[in-house]
C-alpha cells in the first residue's frame, strides 16, 4: 500500500487540544477521537514535526532577528515572546520535553498509534545542531571550524578554549544563524550521528531527514571547501551505513528525505525509501502543465513510487493561497492519485491560509474554507472505494484527439487496478482551457467486456465498448482544470 502521511505541528496541535478540552493535553493523553479521525481519513503515517527539545540560545537568536519578528507579526499579529519556542530544526537534545509529555508520553502515543494500525514519523536533523547543543562546548571538534571573524560563523567558549564554528547552511542561501554546522568530513562526527539516529529509530517507525542531500560527500566537500579540515575525510557516504544499521535492527523502518537539486535518485540508491518530489510541486505551483506530464511520464515507475507528493508543508506556501480553488482541486486529485507517498499538511484539508513560522508554538484561529473541506471530504471518501494507492499503477500516455489539437499535453492520466473485473482512472486537465485526448487503458482483457465508467467525484456515467477502447483508445474531454476519478466495472 502506498503511504498517506499527515504532518502535525506538535506544539501548536497539543496547545489547541488543551484549549479545546480545557485540560492539559500531552502526547500521553491525546483524546481517542484524534486517532479515530486519522483512521477515517485513511492516513497510514503521522509525522510529529517539532517533537525534540529546542535550543534556548537559538530562541534568543530568533527573538533578536528583525526579519523573523516581521514574519511572526504577519502570521500572528498578537504574538508575544512566550509564543516563541525556537526552531524545531535547532535541536538541543533528541529528547521529548516535559511540556509535550516527555519520553513516556511519546512511548504511549506511539503505542496507541500502532494499535490503530498507524505508524509514527519523527524528525532527524543531521546537518546541524542548535547553537546551545552541549557538543558546541564539550566536543567542538565535531563541527566545522573557522578562522576568526569569517562571515556566517560564531565564536564560543569551549572546554579547550575559544573556537569559531560555522553556522549550518544550504549553500544557495544565507546560513541559519541559530545553528552550528556538523562536520561530516570527520569519521567521528559520522559515528556519533549514526548513534543518535539509532536512538531516534528505537522510538518511532520512521524518520523525515531534514535537508538530507547536504550530507552527500560531494555536496558537503563543495559547500565547505574554504573551511579547514580538522581530520582526514571519511571515505564513506554517511547515509549508506546509517540507513543500513537501522534497518538491520528494524527492517520495516521508513526513511524519508527532504531533498532538492536533482539528487533524489542518489538518495534512493543510498537506501532512502521515499524522497521529496519538489519538481512536481514546482510544476503545479507555476502552472507548467506540459512539464508536469513530461516529468511523470519520463521518470521510472520505481522512482515515482518512491517519491513524496505534496501541495504544501511547513516550508511551502499554503495550498489555499498558492492555488485557486479550481487549481487546488485538480492538483489535490493528482497528488492523491499518484503512486508513492501522498503527503498532507495539517490545515490543508480545511483550507488554512496562514503559513506559520516554525519558531512559534501558537497559530491564529482560521475559519474553515467549506468549499475546500467539502472537496477533500468527498475525495477521501471516493478514493477509499477504489484501487488508488493500493493496486497496480501505470501512468498512461495521452494522445492527440485530432491532428490540430495539442491539448493532450494538458492531461495526466493514472491507471490503478487491484481486481481483474474493475479498474480506476485518475484524470486531470491541468490547463485553464477545455482539453481533449485519447488514452488506451493497459488492462488485460479490456476488449472482452463492455464497461461502465462512473465519475466518483461528479455525476457522469458512460458505457464504453472494450474492443473499441483497445483499438482506438478512450476519448476524454475535460473542462478547464477538470478533475475526474473514473471507476470502471463490467456493464450489466
Amino acid at each position: 500500500m502506498h503511504p498517506l502521511l499527515y504532518e502535525l505541528n506538535t506544539r501548536c496541535w497539543l496547545r489547541e487540544l488543551s484549549a479545546q478540552h480545557r485540560q492539559v493535553i500531552q502526547l500521553g493523553n491525546v483524546p481517542e477521537e484524534e486517532f479515530a479521525s486519522w483512521l477515517r481519513q485513511g492516513f497510514t503515517h503521522l509525522w510529529l514535526m517539532g517533537t525534540w527539545t529546542t535550543c534556548t540560545r537559538a530562541r534568543e537568536t530568533a527573538l533578536n532577528d528583525p526579519a523573523l519578528i516581521e514574519l511572526f507579526r504577519k502570521a500572528l499579529p498578537d504574538w508575544t515572546p512566550d509564543d516563541v519556542t525556537g526552531s524545531p530544526y535547532a535541536v538541543a537534545e533528541y529528547r521529548v520535553p516535559d511540556v509535550l509529555g516527555g519520553e513516556e508520553g511519546l512511548r504511549q502515543f506511539r503505542a496507541r498509534l500502532n494499535t490503530h494500525g498507524l505508524k509514527l514519523i519523527l524528525d532527524f536533523v543531521p546537518n546541524h545542531t542548535g547553537l546551545g547543543h552541549p557538543w558546541v562546548t564539550m566536543q567542538p571538534e565535531l563541527f566545522v571550524q573557522s578562522h576568526p571573524g569569517v562571515r556566517e560563523t560564531f565564536v564560543t567558549e569551549t572546554n579547550s578554549g575559544i573556537a569559531w564554528i560555522a553556522h549550518g547552511k544550504d549553500p544557495f542561501f544565507p546560513g541559519w544563524n541559530d545553528t552550528a554546522q556538523l562536520d561530516y568530513r570527520r569519521a567521528d562526527t559520522q559515528a556519533i550521528m549514526q548513534e543518535i539516529l539509532r536512538g531516534i529509530a528505537a522510538r518511532c517507525d520512521g524518520v523525515r531527514c531534514d535537508m538530507a542531500m547536504l550530507l552527500l560527500r560531494d555536496v558537503f566537500a563543495k559547500t565547505w571547501a574554504a573551511f579547514p579540515k580538522t581530520a582526514p575525510q571519511s571515505p564513506d557516504e554517511f547515509w549508506t551505513e546509517a540507513i543500513a544499521s537501522v534497518k538491520r535492527a528494524q527492517p520495516g523502518f521508513l526513511f524519508m528525505a527532504e531533498v532538492y537539486w536533482d539528487l533524489e535518485e542518489n538518495l534512493q540508491r543510498l537506501g532512502f525509501d521515499f524522497t521529496y518530489d519538489k519538481w512536481l510541486y514546482d510544476h503545479l505551483a507555476y502552472d507548467n502543465y506540459a512539464e508536469t506530464q513530461n516529468h511523470l511520464l519520463d521518470v521510472e515507475p520505481d522512482f515515482l513510487q518512491r517519491s513524496v507528493h505534496f501541495l504544501e508543508n511547513h516550508d511551502e506556501q499554503r495550498a489555499a493561497t498558492r492555488f485557486t480553488l479550481e487549481e487546488h482541486r485538480v492538483a489535490a486529485l493528482l497528488t492523491f492519485g499518484l503512486p508513492g507517498m501522498r503527503f498532507l499538511h495539517e490545515g490543508q484539508l480545511e483550507g488554512a491560509r496562514v503559513r506559520l513560522p516554525v519558531h512559534l508554538s501558537r497559530r491564529p484561529v482560521e475559519r474553515e474554507d467549506m468549499q475546500i473541506a467539502s472537496f477533500y471530504e468527498r475525495l477521501l471518501a471516493a478514493i477509499d472505494n477504489t484501487a488508488v494507492g493500493h493496486g497496480e499503477f501505470a501512468v498512461l500516455r495521452p494522445r492527440a484527439a485530432w491532428s490540430e489539437n495539442a491539448t493532450d499535453h494538458c492531461f495526466v492520466v493514472v491507471q490503478w487496478q487491484s481486481a481483474p473485473d474493475s479498474f480506476d482512472l485518475v484524470v486531470v486537465n491541468l490547463a485553464a482551457q477545455s482539453s481533449q485526448c485519447y488514452v488506451t487503458p493497459a488492462i488485460t482483457g479490456l476488449s472482452r467486456r463492455e464497461w461502465k465508467m462512473e465519475d466518483l467525484l461528479g455525476e457522469e456515467k458512460y458505457w464504453r465498448n472494450g474492443t473499441e477502447m483497445q483499438a482506438s483508445g478512450l476519448y476524454l474531454a475535460l473542462p478547464p482544470r477538470g478533475a475526474q476519478l473514473f471507476h470502471f466495472t463490467p456493464a450489466k
